[in-house]
């Protein structure tokens, strides 16, 4: 083994290596001169660097006709860009020991990397991550490649019962809501280069990025890195909010497939960032099916009749109404049966919400979780970039556990009545009889 290869090695031990438990997250916000916001957190447990740069560019942005656009667009940054085609980027990322990372979902995409401090080594990171951000080169033959391989990806995966049922479900929650748009062969075959040069430039715009920076350097030279980042992108304009979602009426969609196993979803948009009711709904789902074999639904679903081996709830907070679902796998004999139970323990949850001794472990289990989700630099980030990118207070870190604890019974039942009705509930099976 080499010198370099040496030095190589150690600095991927340290770049993987995670920092001890933050007591605290203190989130210094400003604006940079670019206009992009900025969000930092200092910290010098580890010699270690994270940043994370985020736009409204995800799915959600797709025009009509060209779903999946976002997420090609993405896809293809970091694949040939400013004086590097694909092998330099990763050769160069490789030398320095840093990680590049990121991607798209349906509200966002984000860019992120993880370097060491050393001076010469995170200002040679942080140049990629500015041109992977500002300069993507989208060449023609990478286009014309990841394009077919996305569309290779799409007919395999529209064979599996789970991605049909995933994708009826989406459907059928969000109709022609941008959040129901999805990849068609179709949709995927008629985006060109030139659509992800025209969607970078509209949408990777510095008025519209949120900048988080977790790791071990001052509040000035996080300025001065928020601006590197930035400063080359096109002011932009104010983009569109994304528009509010109209609740489905109920409905209950069965689709063949010849599967053993019996896939079904219910749900229906319900929740987005910022709702006040989000702690009481987060405390209530955790006994109704989100706290594992505690859960009501597991109890009954799995526990006492065998219908199957995982039921699991949950809320999807997004920028507007996102999902709560419920979702389980059967035997597709049973299908029916399992439905009927499932959709029992549900209604019996809201008629009656959490009992108080449901409530007390509910809480003490997700106050007692919750440093867990702070206990590592990358965790820092990506809480903060989620407070940043959708604008929640900065002191949502310090104030979650409270206002967990002072959730009641009553505020339970009350916030499932606003956000989880009955007449507006979507199921989708697959394979059931």
């Amino acid at each position: 083994m080499n010198m370099n290869t040496i030095k190589r090695f150690l600095a991927l031990v340290l770049l993987l290596a995670t920092p001890l438990t933050h007591a605290a997250v203190k989130i210094e916000h400003w604006v940079s001169p670019s206009g992009a916001r900025v969000y930092f957190v200092e910290t010098r447990t580890l010699p270690i660097i994270d940043v994370q740069v985020d736009f409204a560019a995800g799915a959600a942005r797709d025009p009509v006709d060209r779903a999946g656009l976002a997420q090609l667009t993405r896809g293809l940054m970091d694949l040939g860009a400013g004086d590097m085609d694909e092998s330099a980027i990763a050769e160069r990322l490789a030398d320095l020991g840093a990680r590049l990372g990121g991607g798209a979902d349906t509200d966002r995409a984000s860019v992120s990397l993880r370097t060491l401090a050393d001076a010469d080594k995170r200002a040679a990171a942080f140049e990629i991550m500015r041109q992977v951000i500002a300069e993507p080169r989208f060449p023609g033959e990478v286009f014309e490649r990841e394009r077919a391989r996305t569309l290779a990806a799409l007919r395999e995966a529209l064979t599996r019962p789970e991605t049909i049922a995933s994708r009826a479900f989406w459907s059928g929650l969000y109709g022609t809501h941008p959040y129901g748009s999805q990849p068609t062969a179709e949709s995927l075959s008629a985006i060109s280069v030139d659509d992800l040069r025209s969607f970078h430039a509209t949408h990777y715009v510095a008025r519209a990025a949120a900048v988080t920076i977790v790791g071990a350097l001052s509040r000035r030279e996080a300025e001065a890195l928020a601006q590197q980042l930035t400063a080359a992108l096109p002011a932009g304009e104010k983009l569109p909010a994304t528009a509010e979602v109209s609740l489905p009426k109920f409905a209950e969609v069965h689709l063949p497939h010849p599967a053993a196993q019996a896939h079904i979803h219910l749900g229906l948009p319900a929740l987005k960032r910022g709702d006040p009711d989000f702690y009481a709904l987060i405390v209530g789902n955790y006994t109704l099916g989100g706290g594992g074999f505690v859960s009501r639904l597991m109890k009954e679903v799995r526990d006492k009749r065998g219908f199957a081996y995982s039921v699991y709830s949950y809320f999807a907070p997004m920028q507007v109404a996102g999902p709560f679902q419920i979702g389980l796998q059967t035997k597709r004999a049973q299908a029916g049966d399992a439905l009927k139970v499932t959709r029992e323990v549900l209604q019996q949850f809201l008629a009656e919400g959490p009992s108080e001794a449901e409530l007390a472990a509910a809480k003490a289990n997700i106050v007692g979780s919750f440093p867990l989700r702070l206990d590592s630099n990358r965790k820092i980030l990506d809480n903060v970039a989620t407070i940043g990118f959708f604008s929640m207070p900065l002191d949502y870190l310090d104030t979650y556990a409270e206002k967990v604890r002072q959730v009641t019974a009553a505020d339970v039942r009350a916030a499932f009545a606003r956000h989880v009705r009955p007449e507006n509930l979507v199921t989708v099976v697959v394979a059931g009889d």
